[in-house]
């Protein structure tokens, strides 16, 4: 499970292309057949694009969730899956997601699907010598858009129920032979502003505690990127020093939309983890070259050596065109690429 020094990889999602969009719209036209026809063929899309740009890791990107985190809803038994957007019209936010009711126990007697996920992704990247990740959504990410009620009082302890399904899925996909897991937690993030950092960091640890050695643990501090909007205000500083005592093998920041700011933190964090760096911005349009992607890099090899150090986008692909999104990969690739080979690694 150590990292390669100035290994690429990729948070998790990855855009959809335009056919799946279409599909995705009009899924009472397709039989089980089609539609597992049509997911497939969506993620050898997904890994090809990812393998073209010469990619240490890759994932499956996402391509059989609508949501990289509301799908999962959908196998949690004890929600009304119908919400009620507050707003419908206007600018882009999250408040046009809508909230679900919960109705019974939480519960998911099938699992979460993403070991189902994971074993597509194997078949398809069989021949592949990259590492394969699987993403999995934290309990407290997970909890965002149910409301509290009778029978769970608030977001802790929705999150607590939740915590136990979390937990068996990780378990299974250890189980079925994953070697890297992106437990992602973006809302801790957002909100360790206004909340117990510490609170999260406990929630986080316990999730993960039965995997802990099995598998390359890793997560994602950001911001939120609904349509390219962030959530919560831009700083490293409020989750720190809390989440230096996370239970994970790697810890990804957002640095490219941010200017690099805070790079500094990067320093400590790698005393307790391997850090990836965003180090493309998923929420512009500007292509960074590989001359763009090697000077950043060796920016942050002034802060921590090469063996602590991996590099990805600032966040899932998403929310990014395709054409971009191939491109960008392209340039942080190649650009790292320089600097390995300046360094002799």
């Amino acid at each position: 499970m150590k990292s390669s020094p100035l290994r690429t990889s990729v948070i998790g999602s990855y855009p959809f292309p335009g056919w799946l969009e279409f599909a995705a719209t009009h899924l009472d036209q397709f039989g089980p057949d089609d539609l597992a026809e049509v997911q497939r063929d969506a993620v050898v899309c997904a890994v090809n694009d990812q393998l073209e740009s010469g990619l240490d890791v890759i994932t499956d990107g996402e391509q059989t969730r609508l949501d990289f985190n509301l799908s999962f809803y959908g196998y949690v038994k004890g929600i009304d899956l119908e919400p009620n957007p507050p707003r419908r019209f206007g600018p882009p936010a999250h408040d046009q997601r809508g909230k679900h009711a919960i109705i019974g126990d939480l519960v998911a007697p099938r699992g979460l699907g993403v070991v189902e996920e994971y074993k597509r992704l194997v078949d398809v990247a069989a021949k592949s010598s990259a590492t394969l990740k699987a993403s999995v959504p934290g309990p407290y990410t997970l909890s965002g858009r149910l409301l509290p009620g009778d029978r769970y009082k608030d977001r802790w302890a929705i999150c607590e129920a939740l915590l136990r399904l979390v937990q068996k899925e990780l378990i299974d996909l250890v189980d079925a032979g994953c070697q890297e897991i992106c437990v992602d937690e973006p809302s801790m993030s957002c909100y360790a502003h206004k909340e117990d950092p510490k609170r999260f960091v406990d929630i986080f640890n316990r999730t993960v505690e039965p995997v802990v050695g099995k598998t390359r643990l890793c997560t994602h501090f950001c911001f939120g990127n609904y349509k390219a909007r962030a959530v919560g205000p831009r700083q490293l500083a409020p989750m720190f020093p809390a989440f230096f005592d996370l239970t994970v093998n790697e810890a990804h920041v957002e640095m490219a939309s941010r200017e690099f700011a805070e790079l500094d933190v990067i320093a400590e964090m790698s005393r307790h983890y391997d850090v990836a760096v965003g180090i493309v911005d998923v929420k512009s349009y500007y292509i960074e070259t590989a001359t763009d992607i090697a000077s950043r890099v060796k920016r942050c090899l002034q802060y921590a050596p090469a063996d602590k150090l991996v590099f990805a986008p600032d966040c899932g692909l998403s929310q990014t065109a395709r054409w971009a999104a191939k491109k960008k990969l392209k340039s942080m690739c190649e650009g790292i690429a320089i600097v390995k080979k300046e360094l002799g690694i």
